[in-house]
């Protein structure tokens, strides 16, 4: 099932497999696959960012969550389920975010580009990170790695993506999607 291209939609779609591996999350403490971070780790970088984000290009300003170091399953439902009352009001068609170093775009859409496509590919991390599922969405993968690798410079200097990591050229497009944004498709939790 192909994700949908609208802002709203997607989101809900993604969100909602983000929500399944936190609902099957048994330990929070577990390594994950980005270096220094444990499951809950995945979680907080998710519920965290996006609010400064958001309130540093645009009016809009997220409700606070419970904490991620008490409550990781609570603060990312109340996350979620904000945004997606966010993306699902139709006043915020009419809403745009500045950013110094992506301009000007509608809100949905910049919300869509740059956060649901991050949960979108830490859903691996937090599925690897505590042994579930954690086959992606290909068609969304395949659209990802096409939108990013064009822009491998920009995306290695700003420091949010580690090095590419070498794969066979005859890859699944999510390890090659994986590998591209410095995950190692092959990583497992030690012991």
């Amino acid at each position: 099932m192909a994700v949908s291209d609208r802002p709203a939609e997607r989101h809900r779609e993604i969100g909602r497999v983000f929500t399944e591996r936190v609902r099957g999350t048994r330990s929070w403490d577990v390594p994950a696959p980005v270096d220094g971070w444990t499951a809950r780790d995945v979680v907080r970088h998710l519920v965290e960012w996006l609010p400064s984000f958001l309130a540093g290009g645009s009016s809009v300003r997220l409700p606070a969550v419970p904490s991620v170091d008490d409550d990781p399953t609570g603060a990312w439902q109340a996350h979620v389920d904000a945004v997606q009352a966010l993306l699902d009001d139709p006043a915020t068609a009419e809403l745009t975010l500045s950013n110094r170093h992506v301009g000007q775009l509608p809100l949905d859409r910049a919300i869509d580009q740059f956060y649901t496509s991050d949960v979108f590919m830490h859903t691996w991390d937090l599925a690897r990170a505590t042994g579930q599922d954690d086959r992606l969405d290909p068609d969304f993968c395949a659209l990802l790695l096409a939108g990013m690798e064009p822009m491998e410079d920009v995306i290695r200097s700003s420091g949010q993506y580690g090095p590419r990591v070498p794969v066979k050229d005859d890859a699944d497009v999510q390890t090659k999607m994986l590998a591209f944004i410095g995950r190692d498709p092959h990583w497992t939790p030690a012991g």
